[in-house]
């Protein structure tokens, strides 16, 4: 299943890790295999649940495996659907809206984001990556599975915002009058950012309530987007009293 189309048309999904599998069962994804290598796999932990349960060899694992430094667990999950009125808003949510994200990396970095800073959804719009590929449970470190997660058109995305009184804020690669800092994202909105290589098109340009940029002063002129949308969306964090709540983890950055 290292193809989206072989993904697509089994409905599943690899996951590749203990912490990976173990979040993906805490966010609903129900395990159809487990496969594990007891020449690397440690015990730290319970095996999560699974249908079927196979015990591989470490030649056989290593040829399953697609990252380096594997702990020996590896699952194979089904597919959810994702469907953009599945999910539930709060009365004041805060959403990213990912407009035809390219590189499975970066949306994985983005949805690490949003895990650490509790957002309320993401919604990936018209995505040129596939959501289930590998890399992107890798580079987000199992987040994949614990946010509200949904993938559709860009018209339908802006239809739900806007039926849910959702304000609009487009991350714009030049021309928006707005420095990030000063847009009020205290009440009900959503941030929307483009693909890597041209930013947002016209459509959520035109669509959006204010369009916002970030300080560019060396000689670039646009962040990474998972870089830029965690720049934006712990800004929104701290407008809304993010480290008042005495609940809050003091992490360092993980590989």
């Amino acid at each position: 299943m290292e193809k989206s189309r072989e993904r697509r048309r089994s409905g599943l999904l690899v996951v590749e890790g203990a912490r990976e599998a173990g979040l993906a069962v805490q966010g609903g994804y129900r395990l159809q295999a487990l496969f594990v290598c007891r020449e690397i796999w440690g015990g730290g932990s319970p095996l999560p649940s699974a249908a079927q349960r196979f015990e591989l060899s470490l030649a056989a694992f290593e040829k399953l495996a697609y990252r380096a430094g594997s702990d020996g667990l590896l699952a194979v999950a089904v597919q959810k659907e994702l469907r953009i009125e599945s999910l539930q808003l709060p009365q004041n949510p805060f959403v990213v809206v990912l407009e035809a994200v390219e590189k499975p990396g970066n949306l994985g970095a983005i949805l690490r984001t949003a895990d650490a800073a509790k957002v309320d959804a993401v919604i990936v719009c018209d995505p040129q990556c596939d959501v289930f590929n590998p890399n992107v449970v890798r580079s987000s470190v199992g987040c994949l599975f614990t946010n509200q997660l949904a993938r559709c058109t860009s018209g339908e995305a802006l239809d739900f915002l806007r039926r849910r009184g959702v304000k609009i804020l487009a991350a714009a690669l030049c021309g928006a009058a707005t420095w990030y800092y000063e847009a009020d994202m205290r009440s009900p909105c959503a941030i929307v950012m483009g693909a890597e290589a041209g930013g947002l098109t016209d459509f959520w340009l035109h669509a959006a309530d204010a369009q916002i940029k970030i300080p560019m002063r060396g000689a670039v002129d646009s962040l990474n987007v998972s870089v830029a949308a965690a720049v934006i969306t712990f800004e929104a964090m701290r407008q809304r009293g993010f480290c008042s709540s005495g609940k809050e983890h003091h992490g360092v950055a993980q590989p």
